[in-house]
């Protein structure tokens, strides 16, 4: 595993936001959703992810979420994605990468 230096750490911009809208992606080549997120001072950013197999829309409504913002936007077929969404993967699906009590959107990782 390389290692990185504080500074290539920095450069993450790695906040909290909360999903304001989700819905099925059905152009996706893989089952996805797209997700809409309030990242606070950031604003909103959408993105798309292959969580379907432990979420539904509804659950992920409201869910306040670990977002990495400065990646370049990624096109995924008709849809801009503007953000990564955190999340470990399983032999179960994706289990979202969460907090364990509410900070305002936008709050970075430190």
């Amino acid at each position: 595993m390389e290692q990185i230096s504080w500074s290539d750490f920095e450069k993450v911009m790695i906040v909290a936001g909360t999903i304001l809208r989700a819905e099925l992606f059905p152009e996706a080549r893989k089952p996805a959703y797209k997700i809409w997120v309030d990242f606070g001072p950031y604003g909103e950013r959408k993105t798309s992810a292959q969580v379907t197999r432990l979420y539904t829309p509804e659950m992920l409504i409201g869910r306040q979420i670990i977002g990495i913002i400065n990646f370049p936007e990624k096109q995924i077929g008709p849809f801009r994605s503007e953000f990564l969404l955190s999340g470990f993967e399983t032999e179960e699906g994706v289990v979202l990468a969460g907090l364990e009590r509410p900070v305002p959107n936008g709050t970075r990782l430190s």
